[in-house]
C-alpha cells in the first residue's frame, strides 16, 4: 500500500498537469478575446457565438481571463505545497476547485440552454475544472485518512 505522502505527491502532479492544460486553454481564449478574434473551432461550430455572447464578459472582464486566473491559482498553490509540504495548502487547493466546478457548470448550462451553441475550448475548460474537482475531493479524502504511524502504533 502506498504511503500517504506518495499519494499526495501524485495528486499534486495531477493538479499541476491539469491546471496547466486549463491555463493554456483559458489563456488562448483570453488572447483571442483581446485581439478581437474568434478562436478557430474545427470540431464544433459554436465558438464564435459563445465567445461573443453577452455571457463571455462579467463586469468588463472576459470570463476566459477569470478562468486563466483560476487555473494559475491552482497551479501556484500546487507549487506552494511542493515547496512547503504543508497539507493546509493542499486542503485549500482542493476546496478551491469547487469554485471552478460551479463556474463551469453554469457556463455549460448557458451554452446548452441559453446560447444554444457549444464552444470546444469552453468544454475543454469545463472538463479540466471537473477533473480538478474530482482530484480535489480525492485529496480531501486522502487528507482525512489517519497517518500510518498512528495506525501502526495501535
Amino acid at each position: 500500500m502506498k504511503s500517504k505522502k506518495s499519494i499526495l505527491l501524485w495528486i499534486v502532479f495531477i493538479f499541476l498537469t491539469v491546471s496547466f492544460v486549463g491555463f493554456v486553454d483559458a489563456t488562448y481564449l483570453t488572447v483571442k478575446h483581446f485581439q478581437g478574434e474568434t478562436p478557430a473551432c474545427s470540431v464544433l461550430e459554436g465558438c464564435d457565438k459563445v465567445t461573443s455572447s453577452e455571457y463571455a464578459v462579467i463586469l468588463g472582464i472576459p470570463v476566459a481571463l477569470l478562468g486563466s486566473l483560476y487555473y494559475l491559482t491552482v497551479f501556484l498553490l500546487s507549487i506552494a505545497y511542493m515547496d512547503r509540504r504543508n497539507e493546509k495548502v493542499l486542503f485549500l487547493t482542493s476546496i478551491f476547485t469547487t469554485a471552478g466546478l460551479l463556474a463551469s457548470a453554469w457556463f455549460v448550462y448557458l451554452q446548452f440552454y441559453v446560447i444554444g451553441s457549444i464552444c470546444l475550448y469552453c468544454m475543454g475548460s469545463a472538463t479540466t475544472s471537473t477533473l480538478l474537482f474530482i482530484i480535489g475531493m480525492f485529496t480531501l479524502y486522502t487528507l482525512r485518512k489517519p497517518r500510518e504511524e498512528s495506525v501502526e502504533q495501535k
